[in-house]
C-alpha cells in the first residue's frame, strides 16, 4: 500500500479552499498547471511509500501512540507559497504549527520504529498542494490572490493514516484516489 500520514481539513474548510482556488482558476495564463481536485487536499505529516500489508498494524499503532503523546492544536489555511519556480503551487497554515510540525516529525519517528526506510529528513513545511505543474509555471498572480486567503481556524484533533491509489487507466488528467486506513485522536483521549 503507498501510505501517508495527514491532517484533513474539515469539509467547511475545504469549501473555502475550493472557493478560493476557483478564483485562482478565472485568473487564467496557468495553461501549465493541473489543479488538484478537493478530494485530495490535505497536509501530508510524513509519506512512507509503498508499505507491505504485515507493517500496517505496527505502523498503526505507533501512529496511535505518536497522536496520543500530541494535544489538539488550532490550524487555519492561509497565504500560499510555491516549489520548484511553480511545480507546486500551494496554500499554507496558521496557528500552532509547533504542535503541527512536532506532529510531523513524531509521524516520521513512526515510520522509521515501524521500519519503513524513510527519506532523508528535512524541515516539515506545512502545505496543501493546489496546483502542480511539470514545467516551471510563473505563479505570481496566484500568490498574490492567496497572500490575502484565510480560512476559519478548526481544531486538529486527528491523525489520519491515508491509503493514496495512484492512476492507472492513463487517462490525462486523471487523479489519485485517497482512502483513509486509518484514524487516531489527538491527545489523551487517543
Amino acid at each position: 500500500m503507498r501510505l501517508f500520514a495527514a491532517v484533513l481539513p474539515p469539509e467547511d474548510v475545504i469549501g473555502a479552499l475550493d472557493a478560493e482556488v476557483g478564483g485562482l482558476r478565472a485568473l487564467g495564463g496557468g495553461d501549465g498547471l493541473r489543479w488538484t481536485e478537493r478530494a485530495g487536499w490535505h497536509f501530508t505529516l510524513a509519506f512512507y511509500g509503498e508499505v507491505d500489508d504485515d507493517t500496517v498494524p505496527e505502523l498503526t499503532a505507533r501512529l496511535g501512540r505518536a497522536a496520543a503523546r500530541t494535544e489538539p492544536f488550532p490550524l487555519a489555511l492561509s497565504g500560499g507559497g510555491q516549489f520548484g519556480r511553480g511545480r507546486a503551487l500551494w496554500t499554507g497554515a496558521s496557528g500552532d504549527l509547533h504542535t503541527m510540525r512536532l506532529l510531523a516529525e513524531r509521524s516520521e519517528a513512526a515510520g522509521r520504529k515501524a521500519g519503513i526506510e524513510m527519506d532523508e529528513h528535512r524541515r516539515y513545511k506545512a502545505h496543501l498542494t493546489v496546483a502542480r505543474s511539470r514545467d516551471a509555471v510563473d505563479v505570481r498572480p496566484y500568490l498574490a490572490a492567496l497572500d490575502d486567503f484565510r480560512s476559519r481556524t478548526w481544531i486538529v484533533e486527528e491523525l489520519v493514516l491515508v491509503r493514496s491509489h495512484l492512476p492507472r487507466s492513463g487517462v490525462p488528467g486523471e487523479q489519485p484516489r485517497y482512502e483513509a486506513v486509518a484514524r487516531r485522536a489527538l491527545g489523551a483521549a487517543g
